[in-house]
C-alpha cells in the first residue's frame, strides 16, 4: 500500500459520535505522518547518494563561490566553521567539492608534465600537498563542531518530548474532569499553545505523543458545550483551510521535480495536522480528496526511485560483465614493448568503458568497484614490473651502441679503403649481437651508425668507380631509359608489353652510378614511371614489389656483399616484428565477443589486419629467400 493512503477496511460505523469521527482522522493522518516520515528518511539516503555521486553539478548550481587558489578556499573554509553549522554546512560541502577538484586538476597538470618531459606513466608520484592536509584539519574541526550540534538537538528532543509528556497529563486531567469544563477553557488553549511553541521530538515517540494529544483535545472539546454558531464557524473555516490545502496538493501532480512535490506534501500533511476538524457529514469527503491527491504524488515519487533502483542495477551487471573481461585477460605472455602497449589500450578502453556506466546500487558499489580497480591494478603492477626488469638492459644496451656509432664515425673519414672496411663490418657484426634498446631511441641510434657506414662506403665507391664524367653520362642514359619506359605503348598481347618492360628494368641495372645529389631524384622518376606501366598491365602489388626488389637487389649487388648482408639483416628485423605483431593480435582477438555489435566489428577488424599482416610476411620472407640465393 502507499505510504499516504488510508487502510482501505477502515470505515465509520453508523451512530458514531463526532468525537469518534474525528479520533479516526486523527489516527489515520498521524499514521500517514509516521509512513511518510520513513519514506522522506529514506528519500533523503537516496538523495544523499546521488548528490555524493555527481559533486559537480552540485558545484555547477552553486555560482557565488569563485575561487582563484586553494589558499582562498582555506580561507575563506576558517571564517566559515566559526558561524553556526546549519547555517553553513551546504557552503562548506560545496567549498570541499571546489577545493578537491582543483586538487585533482593539479595532480592531472603535473602528470601531463611529467609524461611530456619524458617520463613514465608508472613512475609518478604526486607530491604532497601541505594546503590539503590543512585543509583536511579545518573540515575535521567542522565535522566536530556539527556532530557536537547533532547531539546537542538529540537531547533537545529527548528534554521537549519530557514537556509534552507533561502536557499531556495536565490536559488528561482537564479532559477527564467532572466540573464545569467551561471554566478551563483558557487553561486548556494555553497549553495548547505551549505544546505548539515546543519543538520536535524523538521520531520513536512522535506518533503515539500525537495520538495521546488529539485525543485529550478531542475529548475536552467535546465535553464543552461549545456554542453551535462557533462550532459552526470553526468548522466553516477549517473547511476553507483544508479545501485550499487540497487544492495545493492537487497542483502538485503538474510538478516536474518529483522530489520537490514529496517535499512539499510533506508540509501540507504537517499543515493538515494542525486544523481543527470539520463539520460531520463533510469529514470523509474532504479527507478523500486530500488523501486522492497525496496518493498520486506518492506513486510518482515511489515511481521515480524503483526507476534509479532498476538503473543501477542494470549498471551493476554491466560493471560486473567488464570484470570479468578484465580478470581474464591474459597478459602473462607478453614479453615486449609493442604487445604491451596494445595491451594497455585495449585496458583504457574498458576503463573508458566502465566511466560511462553509471553507479551500482549502493551497497554493493564500492565492492564492484574494489574487484574492478583490483583487477586494474594487477594489470600495471605486472606492466610496471616488465619495465622495470628492462630498464637496466635497455640501458646497457644504449650505452653499447652508442660506443659502436663513436667507434664508426671516427673511421668513417679514414682513406684506409681495406683495412677500414674489414673493421666497419666487424662492428656491423656486433652491432648485431647487442640487444634492444628504449624504443625511444632506436631509431635515433641505428640512424646514426647506419649513416656513418654507408657514409664511408659511398666515399670508397666513389674513388674506386671512375671518373664524374662516367656518372653523369649514365645520369644521361638513366633518364633517356625512363623517357623510353614512360613512352612504351601496350601490346594486345600483355604477356609481351610486360617482358619488354622487365628488360628495361634489367637494362636499368647494367647502368652505373650517378652523380650523389642526383641519384634519389633519378630513382624517384624511374619508380614512377615504372609504376605507371605496372598499373596500366594490370600487375598486381606483390609481384610489382617483388619484381622491384629483384631489379634493386641486382644494383645492391653491385656495391658489394657488405651491402646485401645489411639488406637481407634489415628484412630479418621487419619480419620478426611482423610475427610478433600478427601473434599479439592472434592473442588478443580470444577476449573479445562477438556477441554485441561491437564486440563482431573490432573482430572483424583485427582478422583483416591478421590477414593484411600475414601477406606482408609472406612477401618479406620471398625477398629473404631471393637474397639467400642470391649470395
Amino acid at each position: 500500500m502507499n505510504p499516504l493512503e488510508l487502510n482501505k477496511e477502515t470505515a465509520i460505523a453508523p451512530g458514531k459520535t463526532s468525537e469518534t469521527v474525528e479520533l479516526i482522522e486523527t489516527t489515520e493522518t498521524t499514521k500517514i505522518t509516521e509512513d511518510a516520515v520513513i519514506i522522506e528518511s529514506h528519500e533523503k539516503d537516496l538523495e544523499t547518494e546521488i548528490v555524493e555521486q555527481q559533486p559537480e553539478e552540485v558545484i555547477s548550481k552553486m555560482t557565488d563561490h569563485n575561487f582563484s587558489s586553494k589558499l582562498e578556499m582555506i580561507n575563506a573554509l576558517r571564517l566559515l566553521i566559526e558561524k553556526e553549522v546549519d547555517v553553513v554546512k551546504d557552503d562548506v560541502e560545496v567549498i570541499k567539492q571546489l577545493f578537491y577538484k582543483k586538487t585533482k586538476a593539479e595532480i592531472e597538470e603535473k602528470k601531463k608534465f611529467h609524461l611530456e618531459s619524458g617520463g613514465e606513466e608508472s613512475e609518478f608520484v604526486a607530491e604532497k600537498d601541505e594546503l590539503e592536509e590543512t585543509f583536511k584539519a579545518l573540515l575535521n574541526e567542522f565535522r566536530s563542531k556539527k556532530a557536537a550540534l547533532m547531539a546537542h538537538l538529540e537531547k533537545e528532543k529527548e528534554t521537549n518530548l519530557i514537556q509534552k509528556q507533561h502536557l499531556l497529563e495536565q490536559m488528561k486531567v482537564l479532559a477527564e474532569s467532572n466540573d464545569d469544563v467551561s471554566v478551563h477553557i483558557n487553561e486548556f488553549k494555553a497549553l495548547q499553545q505551549k505544546w505548539k511553541s515546543i519543538g520536535h521530538v524523538p521520531q520513536s515517540a512522535s506518533t503515539e505523543l500525537w495520538k495521546q494529544y488529539n485525543l485529550y483535545q478531542e475529548s475536552f472539546w467535546d465535553l464543552i458545550k461549545i456554542n453551535n454558531e462557533l462550532r459552526e464557524y470553526d468548522f466553516k473555516k477549517n473547511l476553507e483551510s483544508k479545501t485550499l490545502l487540497c487544492e495545493l496538493a492537487e497542483k502538485l501532480s503538474e510538478e516536474t521535480d518529483i522530489i520537490s512535490a514529496f517535499q512539499q506534501l510533506q508540509k501540507l500533511h504537517e499543515d493538515w495536522h494542525e486544523m481543527g476538524p470539520v463539520a460531520r457529514d463533510l469529514r470523509e469527503k474532504i479527507w478523500n480528496r486530500f488523501k486522492d491527491a497525496s496518493t498520486a504524488i506518492n506513486k510518482k515519487h515511489q515511481s521515480y526511485f524503483d526507476n534509479i533502483r532498476k538503473l543501477e542495477e542494470d549498471n551493476y551487471i554491466a560493471k560486473n560483465a567488464l570484470c570479468e573481461k578484465i580478470e581474464t585477460f591474459d597478459f602473462s605472455n607478453i614479453n615486449n614493448y609493442r604487445a604491451w602497449d596494445d595491451a594497455t589500450k585495449i585496458v583504457l578502453a574498458w576503463q573508458d568503458e566502465w566511466r560511462a556506466i553509471g553507479f551500482a546500487p549502493r551497497k554493493v558499489n564500492q565492492k564492484i568497484f574494489d574487484r574492478y580497480r583490483k583487477a586494474c591494478d594487477a594489470f600495471f603492477a605486472a606492466k610496471g614490473e616488465f619495465y622495470k626488469e628492462t630498464k637496466n638492459v635497455l640501458t646497457h644496451n644504449s650505452d653499447k651502441k652508442k660506443a659502436l656509432c663513436e667507434k664508426v664515425e671516427e673511421l668513417k673519414e679514414s682513406v684506409e679503403w681495406k683495412e677500414t672496411a674489414d673493421k666497419l663490418i666487424q662492428l656491423q657484426k656486433e652491432w648485431k649481437t647487442v640487444g634492444p634498446v628504449p624504443k625511444k631511441m632506436s631509431d635515433d641510434l641505428w640512424k646514426r651508425f647506419i649513416t656513418a657506414c654507408d657514409y664511408f662506403f659511398e666515399q670508397k665507391n666513389k674513388s674506386t668507380s671512375g671518373q664524374r664524367s662516367i656518372e653523369n653520362e649514365n645520369l644521361t642514359k638513366k633518364k633517356e631509359l625512363i623517357a623510353k619506359i614512360s613512352t612504351l605503348e601496350k601490346n594486345e598481347n600483355s604477356g609481351e608489353s610486360i617482358t619488354t618492360l622487365r628488360s628495361l628494368m634489367a637494362e636499368w641495372n647494367t647502368l652505373g652510378h650517378v652523380p650523389f645529389k642526383e641519384k634519389d631524384k633519378i630513382y624517384k622518376e624511374y619508380r614512377e614511371a615504372v609504376d605507371k606501366q605496372f598499373e596500366a598491365l594490370n600487375v598486381d602489388s606483390a609481384n610489382r614489389r617483388m619484381d622491384t626488389f629483384k631489379n634493386n637487389l641486382k644494383d645492391i649487388s653491385s656495391k658489394g656483399e657488405n651491402k646485401v648482408f645489411r639488406e637481407r639483416e634489415k628484412l630479418v628485423r621487419s619480419y620478426e616484428h611482423l610475427k610478433s605483431e600478427i601473434a599479439t593480435y592472434e592473442n588478443n582477438i580470444g577476449f573479445f565477443t562477438s556477441s554485441s555489435k561491437k564486440g563482431g566489428g573490432l573482430i572483424k577488424e583485427m582478422e583483416r589486419k591478421i590477414e593484411s599482416l600475414k601477406e606482408e610476411t609472406k612477401l618479406i620472407e620471398q625477398k629473404i629467400n631471393l637474397i639467400d640465393e642470391t649470395i
